[in-house]
């Protein structure tokens, strides 16, 4: 069986993509400088998956910020607004590609960026593709074509990797009305042709189509849409052998047509979707010259295969279609995983014995190989000896007292349905917080998090490593959150934040702090450009311990007479945020964390904390594919939150937070969290995304996000207002929230002062021209 990878991190083991981007931008280095770094990564990339057996590389999957985003590149797919950027002699493709992903403010222009989403049910982040009516497409960047000669240079076996027709339009948005982005199709197949036609011409043999839209349910239209566009690639170029990837779930309804496209060689996700393969087995494909990818090691999570479980699945694949017209892959590209578990040397940090039971990229291909030979006639005895300690690993894991706490598990089966109800109505529990918070029109208020400088993030590590004491570490944490406190307060915000200037992650910082949970340190993973964050592993129950942001919560409410926020993570999001475990249903995780995240909140209650707030971002993000689990998942994800969030006090006001996502076919649940404010990203979408909580008429406050902290440029007061007012035409102005699109703690202050200057003057003036009702 042959072996193939979807994708490999692109990041480096020490995120060297990640320092060499921010170096770039900030004028440390040159372009030559951050090409050579990149070019290097790619080698090293390469030549690792060839040292580890695996027979077919991919190719493409680097990027300096968006594989999507190339791909909009390629296609010559870029915004009008950008046009002059075009023009400059100065700036070349990657200057452009930068400006496009971070937007760009200098040199007299002023452009926003790029939308920006989750890429399916992950954390990773999308530059959305923006098309228009009329959209000509022609081919403008050969990146992929420079990187597969790269690979041949070098002696790889490379398999270009594209993102399909279908699914760049699919993900794309109309920035017109009146018309559907997938009529742009007989546009876009002839740059996809002439793309395919230089690769065949460079020597490539077999091109990877990722299709991951396939996993959703599409209209007979649109299947009929995805045989027209592969016989047309097909036509064009029948000597490529296709290969049709689609992942995080199985192909479902769509399954017939898909056995019905001119492709080679068909991926499956049998991590997600095992039962995918009986499917096929019972459309009797014996006589189909079809060969199928088994994405049998888990490309989304870091535990060690199962070796006895994956040949199960392996020999049946044999038994219906043979070993020739089978391959073994991961479940999905390994960009979702760590890049090697062996960089992981803290044994205090992460024990032995759960470091026994993990597997990041490096090891995942280690599994390939193996399982490849073991699913042979003859495997080598160090392959037999592998397997015999796989065995070891998957029953120590099974069988351990690390794991299971009785009492963790009985406070879950306790719970009741008024466990996750809140008192009153919103309604009446506005009024009650209004007595006590007196807020002005148009409250202001951060995210949460502030600048992390350099002078921090050092004091961080130091303090980790001992270097610091507890009482200096705090003495200069205290003296940030009194500088953070003071500036609020001379700005005029209104609801202050403490600036979170202790936490590492939003994730992990709990994480830390809750048993159930262990650490990596070198376990990171691409959430969006060259952010890049540490997922915690949940490898047991999940408890507090101990209060966990209450200390520094209310040592900042004590400097200030105005409200200060209490800071969390939901329940869901530290779920979808981590790598979590597999030995028991993920709801029953996910209560475990909402209790102790309930403990967290009744004792910021008790310590004098009115507002609370208990980010969600990630709730969209771990919605199923297939529309049939979706309210499964809804109920108990809701029912998660409301458990953490409910056992406040009427005068308590609940705020959540959640950012970049498509919030239309999730509405329903969003107002059964009952958060008494919700705050959103809608700047980079110019409001786009609220229109969803006007359709559906939501019933609490909302702050829509004025500004995008992801972009370094600073709006204008009368950029803020504009959005404000499109707001305005659909919600009464005394619902209305006024606030960035998401915490700052990745920007400078340079831009954060500027930016939330503005933010509070844009909220002045509105109170003098929309007054609201709320204090009448």
């Amino acid at each position: 069986m042959r072996t193939h990878n979807l994708g490999y991190p692109r990041i480096g083991n020490h995120r060297e993509l990640k320092k060499a981007c921010e170096s770039y931008w900030a004028n440390k280095i040159t372009q030559s400088e951050l090409l050579a770094t990149a070019k290097q990564i790619r080698l090293n990339n390469w030549q690792l998956q060839n040292e580890e057996g695996i027979e077919l590389i991919p190719v493409n999957d680097f990027t300096f910020y968006d594989h999507v985003l190339d791909t909009s590149l390629m296609v010559g797919a870029i915004p009008p607004r950008y046009a002059p950027l075009l023009q400059k002699t100065s700036l070349n493709e990657i200057d452009w590609m930068f400006a496009m992903a971070r937007g760009y403010q200098k040199d007299g222009l002023d452009l926003t960026a790029m939308e920006m989403t989750k890429w399916f049910d992950t954390n990773y982040h999308y530059i959305v593709p923006e098309f228009t009516a009329g959209q000509t497409f022609s081919l403008f960047s050969e990146k992929i074509i420079r990187h597969f000669e790269e690979s041949k240079e070098a002696g790889i076996n490379g398999k270009p990797v594209i993102v399909g027709p279908f699914s760049f339009l699919y993900l794309g948005k109309e920035k017109d009305k009146g018309f559907n982005r997938l009529s742009l199709i007989d546009q876009l197949l002839p740059v996809y042709v002439q793309v395919l036609e230089k690769l065949r011409t460079a020597g490539a043999e077999f091109i990877q189509f990722d299709e991951p839209c396939l996993t959703l349910d599409l209209t007979h239209e649109e299947l009929q849409l995805f045989k027209k566009v592969y016989h047309t690639l097909k036509i064009a170029t029948p000597q490529l052998h296709f290969i049709l990837a689609a992942y995080f779930d199985g192909y479902g309804k769509n399954l017939s047509t898909v056995l019905e496209l001119p492709v080679d060689t068909l991926h499956l996700d049998l991590v997600k979707c095992p039962e995918q393969l009986d499917h096929l087995i019972e459309n009797r494909l014996n006589d189909s010259p079809l060969r199928f990818s088994l994405g049998i090691v888990d490309g989304r999570n870091i535990w060690k295969n199962d070796f006895e479980q994956s040949l199960q699945l392996i020999k049946k694949a044999q038994k219906a279609f043979g070993n020739d017209r089978l391959w073994i892959a991961p479940s999905c590209s390994l960009l979702h995983v760590p890049c090697d578990l062996s960089l992981e040397t803290n044994e205090e940090a992460l024990p032995a014995t759960i470091k026994n039971w993990m597997s990041f990229a490096k090891q995942k291909l280690q599994e390939l190989s193996l399982l490849a030979d073991l699913a042979g006639d003859r495997p080598k005895q160090a392959t037999l000896s592998a397997y015999g300690n796989n065995k070891a690993a998957i029953y120590s894991k099974q069988h351990s007292d690390l794991i299971h706490q009785t009492h963790v598990k009985a406070r879950v089966q306790a719970l009741q349905a008024s466990d996750a109800t809140r008192n009153q109505s919103f309604e009446y529990r506005k009024q009650q917080q209004q007595l006590v918070l007196q807020l002005p029109d148009f409250p202001t208020t951060t995210i949460g998090s502030f600048p992390q400088t350099k002078e921090i993030r050092a004091w961080r590590a130091q303090h980790k490593k001992g270097v610091l004491s507890d009482t200096t570490y705090d003495t200069l944490i205290k003296e940030e959150i009194t500088k953070a406190i003071r500036w609020q307060e001379e700005t005029g915000i209104d609801v202050l934040v403490h600036g979170e200037f202790e936490r590492n992650d939003m994730v992990e910082y709990f994480g830390e702090q809750l048993n159930g949970f262990v650490f990596t340190a070198n376990g990171w993973v691409q959430s969006y450009g060259s952010r890049c964050v540490k997922p915690p592993v949940i490898f047991g129950d999940v408890q507090r311990v101990a209060p966990m942001t209450v200390a520094y919560t209310s040592y900042a409410q004590s400097l200030t007479q105005q409200p200060v926020k209490g800071m969390l993570t939901g329940p869901v999001t530290i779920l979808n945020w981590s790598f979590v475990r597999n030995d028991q249903p993920r709801a029953v995780t996910c209560l475990q964390i909402a209790l102790a995240i309930r403990d967290e909140v009744k004792d910021l209650e008790n310590a004098g904390i009115n507002i609370i707030q208990i980010d969600e971002p990630a709730l969209r993000e771990g919605l199923p594919l297939k529309q049939s689990e979706r309210e499964s998942y809804l109920n108990w994800s809701v029912n998660a939150f409301k458990v953490a969030s409910s056992g406040v006090k009427d005068a308590t006001q609940i705020h959540t937070h959640m950012c970049y996502c498509e919030f239309n076919d999730i509405m329903p649940a969003i107002a059964a969290l009952d958060a008494d404010v919700i705050t959103i990203e809608t700047s980079r979408s110019q409001m786009e995304l609220l229109d969803a909580f006007v359709e559906f008429k939501y019933p609490n406050d909302i702050g829509p996000g004025v500004y995008d902290i992801h972009s370094p440029r600073v709006p204008a007061k009368e950029e803020m207002i504009q959005l404000i007012e499109k707001t305005l035409a659909f919600l009464p102005a005394d619902r209305v929230w006024i606030n960035p699109d998401c915490g700052l703690k990745t920007r400078g202050w340079e831009e954060t002062k500027p930016a939330l200057t503005s933010m509070v003057d844009a909220a002045r003036e509105l109170r003098i021209k929309h007054p609201a009702t709320v204090n009448q």
